[in-house]
């Protein structure tokens, strides 16, 4: 009879062949961890009584079971089976809890914990589900720029090292972009590293863009699946640079000025605004059909009045796109009549006129001898306070450094002209004789007496002013005398005597020559006594009228 051990090993033999084809315990239990952590499956069975052993094993792809560890009930030993895979990566705990450290994507299987007693074998199977997360999506491959109305591919959203594989979304500034036939075009693709076994997403999008895309943010996100469930990692901001076409162009005069004036340089600066703006235009000058092909400025060097008018600019390639201004360039004309140094006689008429010609309306001031005049000086018989030098000077307010002038330096020329004239002093002890003398260039004055014919040195002289001056001596003759005033310039020499009688002699005193000055007081007051007496004449009148009603009225 075959003993009872080896009835025992058969019986075993054929339970652990039949739990490979029957597996019968509990149902489907799942555990999820992380790609690199740790896999804890618990073995889900009560240890019975009168085990034996446990052991673990996974099913490959086609059913057949493959052990991997082994623990004895009575032994407290563990054994791990020979599988390259799992080489130092298993641990079996007492309780049958089996750990696979440094989870990998190969771990995804059906694993199944056996407790083993004499008579019977208790299965409970775990699906492990291994999770990558994947990379941070990153948009690669960037357009330089996009061009409003051309479909053209904006960047890739690449997303790598996922398990399972993730999906790949594209934002417009936050917002979802969905397939749109010519306008939106998204070409997903996946590639699996046959070593790894990890993912990489790929997602293209193909973008019409518009001008309102302008600083507009785009981003990418990737969805996936991870142990607590689904999650999504989105990408940094990428912005581009939007091309446009030029839908307007402006013109602009450089420097900015108020007003353009003649000898000034002018830029014209053509602007478009698209993006990238364009970079030559066409200019066009008053009176000439034909543009000038130039960059986005053209330069009017040293500009005259004949510049004035319309200037335009124009793009190249669609000349119906242009843009205007009109320029004044702002002149001032002066002409003196005469100018320079001009020399005219005594007593002449010289008339002086200053002529302005001006693209506005200009003011004029006189100038004498740097003391502004109230109006333009007119000569009908010149003076000698008129000679000096006289500026006409005008300019236009609105146009800043804009301002003309022009100077007439006039001298008044006369043959001298002598007046003597004597007064007695009230001592009676001597007698002044003054020899008044006009004429310029300045005469030199000589006084001799007549009978000795010597020189008087000892005279005093005033001031020479607007042609005048005199000298003055003083004598006490003790006999009658001549005294002769010579005056020379060099236009003429004039001689005039006077009789002077001796000092005990009394004798008749002529009056001194008036000065100018003295001359425009006596003008003054006799002005001021005429208006007084018209004054006094039309007050009378009015009264007059006033009593005439007043009696009127009370007859």
């Amino acid at each position: 009879m075959e003993s009872k051990g080896a009835s025992s090993c058969r019986l075993l033999f054929c339970l652990l062949i039949s739990a490979t084809v029957l597996r019968p315990g509990l149902g489907w239990y799942t555990v999820n961890s992380a790609y690199g952590d740790t896999i804890i499956m618990p073995c889900r069975l009560d240890v019975p009584q009168n085990l034996m052993f446990g052991k673990w094993k996974y099913e490959k792809p086609d059913g057949s079971p493959v052990f991997i560890a082994f623990r004895s009930s009575t032994k407290k030993s563990v054994q791990y089976d020979d599988v390259p895979e799992y080489k130092d990566r298993l641990s079996l705990s007492e309780n049958y809890t089996l750990s696979i450290s440094n989870a990998r994507i190969s771990d995804e299987k059906r694993f199944v914990c056996m407790l083993v007693t004499e008579d019977n074998v208790f299965e409970a199977p775990t699906i492990v589900k291994v999770f990558k997360q994947p990379s941070k999506p990153e948009i690669v491959r960037k357009a330089l720029f996009l061009e409003t109305e051309q479909l053209k591919k904006l960047g890739d959203c690449i997303s790598e090292d996922s398990y399972p594989d993730g999906n790949i979304t594209w934002y417009r500034n936050g917002k979802v972009l969905h397939p749109l036939e010519g306008a939106v075009v998204i070409i997903f693709k996946k590639e699996m590293d046959p070593v790894t076994q990890l993912y990489t997403m790929t997602s293209t999008l193909e973008y019409k863009t518009t001008k309102a895309d302008i600083q507009m943010p785009f981003t990418c996100s990737v969805t996936y699946y991870g142990p607590s469930g689904q999650k999504t990692v989105h990408s940094e901001q990428a912005v581009f640079d939007i091309y446009y076409p030029t839908e307007q162009v402006t013109i602009q005069v450089l420097p900015p000025k108020t007003a353009i004036k003649e000898g000034d340089n002018v830029t014209l600066k053509c602007l478009g605004n698209g993006n990238p703006p364009p970079e030559e235009f066409l200019f066009y000058l008053p009176g000439q059909p034909e543009g000038i092909r130039s960059s986005n400025t053209y330069t009017l060097t040293d500009v005259r009045r004949n510049a004035t008018g319309d200037y335009k600019c124009s793009l190249i390639d669609k000349k119906s796109m242009i843009a205007s201004t009109a320029i004044t360039v702002h002149y001032l004309d002066l002409s003196l009549n005469p100018s320079g140094e001009v020399t005219r006689q005594i007593g002449d008429a010289l008339p002086v006129s200053c002529t302005i010609s001006a693209s506005r309306n200009a003011t004029v001031v006189w100038m004498k001898d740097n003391i502004r005049l109230r109006s333009s000086p007119s000569f009908s018989s010149l003076h000698y306070q008129d000679a000096g030098n006289y500026v006409c000077e005008t300019a236009l307010q609105e146009v800043e450094g804009l301002k003309k002038r022009e100077s007439l330096t006039l001298i008044v020329e006369g043959k001298p002209q002598i007046k003597m004239t004597k007064k007695t002093d009230p001592s009676g002890l001597s007698k002044t004789i003054i020899c008044h003398v006009e004429g310029f260039p300045k005469p030199a004055i000589q006084w001799t007496i007549t009978g000795s014919g010597s020189v008087i040195n000892q005279t005093e002289e005033s001031p020479y002013i607007n042609g005048r001056y005199y000298s003055k001596i003083i004598i006490s003759p003790e006999e009658n005398v001549t005294l002769t005033c010579t005056a020379e310039n060099q236009l003429e020499r004039t001689v005039n005597s006077l009789n002077v009688s001796a000092i005990s002699i009394p004798e008749h005193d002529e009056a001194d020559e008036i000065s100018d000055e003295n001359r425009e007081k006596v003008n003054d007051q006799a002005k001021l006594i005429v208006g007084i007496v018209v004054g006094l004449l039309l007050a009378a009148l009015v009264a007059g009228v006033v009593y005439w009603l007043y009696m009127k009225k009370s007859k």
